[in-house]
């Protein structure tokens, strides 16, 4: 193993995952109160931007260990895509800077329990790998017809350590 292809994760925060998007979660306080006050809203939390029609689907992935080796990435050009976690299992999140076409050099987060990301149209990221069983998600994306998803696969493995 390459010491330059280990990746160590860090804890998901807004500020160090903002180049790529949103992290949803509901820190701090609420924006406002609902339903008679018993209910906390935080409004408007990702900006999703996809051209046609956006939906709703339900995701089940197999879990990740950490060390997580890794050569695949991906992107959607025509959409962002959210990712909700519906058990409060942490997740790996894996991003790339875009350098010309292909991705950089990547970087790696843990979604604690109660975050999700909203990924921004473009941004280069790693496949879906929750950190406990079961991995389920519902994810809101673009569902319309048409040519959505870019991969890049790397000739060697990248190793994420927790």
């Amino acid at each position: 193993m390459h010491d330059d292809r280990i990746i160590r994760a860090a804890p998901l925060t807004a500020q160090a995952f903002a180049p790529w998007g949103q992290v949803i979660e509901a820190a701090g306080a609420p924006d406002r109160l609902i339903n008679e006050g018993r209910c906390g809203r935080w409004h408007d939390r990702a900006a999703l931007d996809v051209e046609g029609r956006a939906g709703i689907s339900v995701f089940r992935s197999e879990s990740v260990r950490l060390p997580y080796r890794f050569r695949l990435v991906e992107r959607h050009p025509l959409g962002s895509q959210a990712f909700l976690p519906m058990t409060e299992n942490p997740f790996l999140v894996i991003v790339a800077p875009d350098k010309g076409g292909r991705p950089g050099r990547p970087l790696a987060f843990v979604a604690a329990p109660g975050q999700g990301i909203n990924l921004a149209r473009g941004a280069w990221h790693g496949v879906l790998a929750p950190l406990g069983d079961p991995g389920l998600f519902a994810v809101v994306d673009r569902c319309a017809d048409g040519p959505n998803l870019q991969e890049y696969r790397w000739d060697q493995d990248w190793t994420v350590l927790g």
